[in-house]
C-alpha cells in the first residue's frame, strides 16, 4: 500500500495539515484567480495554508475598499464640480429690468398700472357724468358740448387711441420679463437634471458595488475570525500538551 502524499502549501511548500488548509477549488473564484495570478502553475487540487490565505483575503479586502473609495471620490468630485459650476446663466430678472428702464417705459408702466385700476374707473365715471350734467343742464351757464356730446366722443376716442399703444408698450415689457424668467427656469432645470444624474450614479454605485462589497468583506471577516479562533484553540491545546519545565 503506497504511503499517502503529505500536504504542502502552494506558496512556500511547507507541510501543512488538512485542518489548517483549504483547497483552491473551495475558495471564492475571485480569490482563487488572484492566487493563480501569482502562481500560474497552481491547480484546483492544490492546498494553501491559513496564514497565506489570510494574506490573500486581506489583500482582496483592501482592493475592494480602494476600488470603492476611488469610485466614490470620482463621483463626489463630479458632484462638487457641478454644484460649484457657474456655467449656467442665472440672472435676476427684476434687477435687470429695473436697471434698464427708460423714462418712456416708466411712463407706460405707470399709465398701464393706473388705467387698470378702480381709481381710474371711478374718476372716468365722475368726469363723464360731470361733462354730461354740465352740458345737458347748462349748469353755471356753461354750454360747450350739446347733446349728443360730439366733443365728448372725440375726447374719448383720442384718449383710447393714446392709451392703447402705451398699454401695449407695458405689455411688451411683461413679455420680456416672462421670456427672461422662462430662460432662468430652463437653466435651473438643466442644472438640477445634471445634479440628479450624478446623485443617481452615486446611489447606483452604492447599491451595485459598495453594498455587495461590504457583504463580501463581512464574510471574509467571519472566515478570518473563524481561522483565528481555530489557531488559538490549537495553541491552547499545544500548551496543555507541553510538560512544564522543572
Amino acid at each position: 500500500m503506497s504511503e499517502e502524499k503529505p500536504l504542502t502549501c502552494l506558496v512556500d511548500g511547507a507541510p501543512i495539515s488538512l485542518e489548517v488548509s483549504l483547497q483552491l477549488s473551495e475558495l471564492d473564484p475571485s480569490l482563487r484567480n488572484r492566487i493563480k495570478q501569482d502562481y500560474p502553475q497552481a491547480q484546483a487540487t492544490d492546498y494553501i495554508c491559513g496564514h497565506h490565505l489570510l494574506k490573500y483575503r486581506l489583500d482582496r479586502v483592501d482592493a475592494m475598499i480602494n476600488a470603492d473609495l476611488k469610485q466614490t471620490k470620482k463621483i463626489n468630485h463630479k458632484l462638487t464640480r457641478a454644484l460649484q459650476s457657474d456655467d449656467y446663466d442665472i440672472i435676476d430678472v427684476n434687477e435687470v429690468l429695473t436697471n434698464s428702464l427708460t423714462f418712456g417705459q416708466k411712463v407706460s408702466d405707470d399709465v398701464a398700472r393706473f388705467g387698470g385700476s378702480w381709481g381710474f374707473i371711478f374718476i372716468f365715471m365722475v368726469v363723464l357724468l360731470g361733462w354730461m350734467l354740465v352740458n345737458g343742464l347748462h349748469l353755471f351757464g356753461v354750454n360747450f358740448d350739446n347733446y349728443p356730446y360730439i366733443l365728448l366722443n372725440l375726447v374719448l376716442s383720442c384718449v383710447a387711441a393714446i392709451q392703447a399703444p402705451i398699454i401695449m408698450m407695458s405689455q411688451n415689457r411683461s413679455a420680456d420679463r416672462d421670456r427672461m424668467m422662462a430662460e432662468n427656469d430652463y437653466h435651473v432645470n438643466l442644472k438640477a437634471e445634471h445634479e440628479l444624474r450624478l446623485l443617481h450614479a452615486k446611489v447606483d454605485h452604492l447599491a451595485q458595488n459598495q453594498v455587495p462589497h461590504t457583504m463580501e468583506i463581512e464574510r471574509f471577516q467571519l472566515e478570518i475570525l473563524g481561522e483565528i479562533r481555530h489557531e488559538l484553540a490549537e495553541l491552547r491545546a499545544a500548551q496543555q500538551k507541553t510538560p512544564p519545565t522543572p
